[in-house]
């Protein structure tokens, strides 16, 4: 898993590349973590275009760090999602929490 990620217009933009599972699940969560106490966002974008593949554990990642960052009203938005990760998405209405955008 590679995470690339910059801050622009009030937004945190990230990039998620590989495999979200259970292998690297902690890593994620950790460096989700520490972006997300960056100053300076109002939202953040996560693009999941490279990501190849996630499982229960990787969904279990980003509903923890959407849990965190609705204490913070910072909302979380996804876009570019594979069709792997739409599929997902889809079937277990994350969409509803972490809205897909364009």
């Amino acid at each position: 898993m590679q995470i690339k990620s910059r801050i622009s217009n009030n937004t945190l933009y990230v990039l998620l590349c590989g495999e979200l599972d259970e292998h690297s699940a902690n890593y994620t969560k950790l460096t989700l973590d520490e972006l997300f106490l960056k100053p300076n966002f109002q939202k953040i974008v996560i693009d999941l275009s490279e990501l190849s593949f996630m499982d229960s554990t990787g969904i279990g990642v980003l509903i923890g760090r959407y849990k965190k960052m609705k204490d913070k009203n910072i909302p979380i938005y996804i876009c570019n999602p594979s069709s792997h990760a739409e599929k997902i998405f889809k079937m277990t209405g994350l969409y509803e929490i972490m809205p897909k955008i364009v």
